[in-house]
């Protein structure tokens, strides 16, 4: 880190402590003309409402999406919080239309190079009660990139949840079925049952979690979470909207894409129909489904390699 970096963060720190604006120096920042972030900010909430605004459509109308429900009432994060585009650590906005995000306490006065008005976020804002969460991530998110990536799973963590279960106790019971109980039960029987992903291990019923390779726990998770996991990635857009408003609005809405085609696979995969929606089955209950299954599974997990480092390089500004 450059010494002069270094230092404003150490002053600013002592600054926030006292209730007092920070100056950035900004010799060691980006810099950005009014134009140009407000055309990033633009640019980010028209990419975003091609997500959020379907949903809110939908949720006006009270009607339920079983694919695309889930990033928003699993993750709980709000349609207009993922739409707000901040800069991430490290970038200056000038001119006096920056003063509006000083409505967030993690913002702070800074000076432009011009002498002018101009707004950072200030890492030092980051919570002390959630610092040891960043180590914790950190060392998640560096597990992940060297850890082996497994392929094996084929999505079997969908059938795991219906297992055995009456029609009336499937979740999605407004949608059918691809096969009838029994033999969704014969599918999960006939195949190892390897899943790593304690939020999704946790779903399975009952009689399924025996049949699983491991018996994941949340204390487990640093040490189970694995790059091929489809949830694994999928909760890539979760660690980015944990360190909002710290993480650039580019960042957050590229995990949010990612987050959004795996769960598209994940039903795809399920043993729900829903062919009415759009969405061919990837049939892993056959050989070619699950070579499908599989490229795809690579596929996300090589999209998901720059996100990581992109979170990481977040928490190194946070923690630094």
């Amino acid at each position: 880190m450059p010494d002069l970096l270094r230092a404003w963060l150490a002053a600013s720190r002592d600054a926030y402590a006292r209730g007092v604006s920070s100056t950035a120096p900004t010799s060691v920042e980006t810099v950005l003309a009014p134009a140009d972030w407000q055309a990033r900010a633009a640019a980010h909430e028209r990419r975003v409402r091609v997500w959020t605004d379907p949903q809110q459509e939908r949720a006006a109308r009270g009607k339920k999406h079983p694919v695309y429900d889930f990033l928003f009432s699993y993750y709980g994060f709000r349609p207009a919080w993922l739409r707000q585009w901040h800069p991430g650590p490290g970038v200056v906005l000038c001119g006096e239309d920056a003063r509006a995000f000083l409505r967030r306490p993690e913002y702070r006065e800074a000076t432009a190079p011009d002498g002018g008005f101009a707004v950072v976020v200030d890492p030092a804002a980051f919570p002390e009660k959630r610092r040891d969460f960043l180590g914790w991530l950190d060392g998640l998110l560096a597990a992940m990139t060297t850890r082996p990536a497994f392929f094996g799973c084929f999505g079997l963590h969908e059938w795991a949840m219906v297992y055995r279960q009456t029609n009336d106790e499937v979740r999605h019971n407004a949608w059918p079925l691809r096969f009838p109980p029994d033999e969704i039960a014969k599918i999960v029987e006939s195949q190892p049952v390897c899943c790593t992903h304690f939020d999704a291990f946790r779903f399975f019923t009952a009689p399924a979690r025996p049949l699983n390779k491991h018996q994941p726990t949340r204390e487990t998770t640093s040490s189970l979470e694995q790059r091929g996991c489809l949830h694994a990635n999928m909760d890539l857009y979760k660690w980015a909207f944990k360190l909002a408003p710290f993480t650039p609005g580019e960042l957050l809405a590229d995990c949010f894409e990612l987050a959004r085609d795996i769960r598209e696979m994940d039903m795809r995969a399920s043993p729900y129909d829903i062919r009415a929606l759009g969405f061919e089955p990837v049939k892993i209950e056959t050989p070619e489904g699950r070579a499908e299954y599989e490229r795809r599974q690579r596929e996300f997990s090589a999209r998901g390699e720059p996100l990581r480092a992109r979170l990481r390089a977040v928490i190194a500004a946070l923690r630094a």
